[in-house]
């Protein structure tokens, strides 16, 4: 049995994303935080299957393509193999509980170029001047194509 201090861990990327908890040895704790714009590698597990609650906020969980749009209350579970990318498209900051098990180290396979479909959201319909459909998103990138 151990008792763990939020204020003594840090978020990986400073004042953003992960920050770890617990890390094994038999699953992963974490509280991510993630600024408007801000996002994370799609990447997937071999092992691991990772959950996401979210507390505050809202989220898209890109999870083998499909846009999953997250509010606080709201649980994803993301399968061993499922490649997923997570982006805060809103306008303010997010916050959300990761847990990953069974525990294994290492475990995250980062995908290169990593492109999906969506349908855009209607605050972004009035951010861009482009007619609401489905776009090709490629990660890291700007809008590539309307489809």
């Amino acid at each position: 049995m151990y008792i763990v201090n939020e204020e003594d861990k840090e978020y990986r990327f400073g004042d953003s994303g992960p920050k770890y908890l617990m890390k094994g040895p038999r699953m992963n704790f974490a509280l991510v935080q993630f600024h408007a714009g801000q996002d994370f590698k799609a990447h997937y597990h071999n092992v691991m299957e990772e959950n996401f609650y979210i507390l505050e906020g809202e989220v898209d969980i890109v999870v083998d393509g499909v846009v999953n749009h997250l509010r606080p209350g709201q649980m994803i579970n993301i399968e061993p193999g499922e490649v997923h990318y997570v982006v805060n498209n809103s306008g303010a900051p997010m916050k959300m509980i990761s847990t990953l098990a069974p525990y294994t180290n290492p475990d995250k396979i980062d995908v290169e170029n990593y492109t999906y479909l969506f349908r855009l959201h209607p605050w972004f319909n009035s951010n861009i001047q482009q007619s609401p459909g489905i776009l090709r998103r490629n990660v890291g990138a700007s809008l590539i194509s309307s489809c």
